[in-house]
């Protein structure tokens, strides 16, 4: 069974028992989040697709962590104006497990 939920303004294909790093999250440590935007459900025989969300579904996940990623190194430049801008950035995360899936 799967789920594709909607967070962060991106979309993840889950299962129980993964572990994934979504757009850092406010909540507490080792708390529980449900995630309500789910798009599609899978139990291996039947589809279920929302439009754009199916109702009364949700994903249930524990927070495992929170961290930031790899820095990305931006460079901007405009050729032959002698303008040259170097910057990085690390985007942070929240590491969550997904305990359960439960849907219509």
């Amino acid at each position: 069974m799967f789920a594709v939920i909607e967070t962060g303004g991106k979309q993840h294909r889950v299962a129980v028992g993964d572990k994934i790093k979504v757009e850092k999250l406010t909540a507490d440590k080792n708390g529980i989040l449900i995630f309500d935007k789910v798009l599609l459900i899978d139990d291996g025989g039947k589809t279920v697709l929302g439009t754009p969300y199916i109702a009364r579904a949700g994903v249930e996940a524990k927070i495992v962590g929170e961290g930031r990623l790899k820095k990305v190194t931006v460079f901007k430049i405009k050729p032959k104006k002698r303008y040259r801008k170097k910057a990085g950035h690390r985007q942070s995360y929240t590491q969550v497990e997904i305990t359960k899936i439960s849907g219509s």
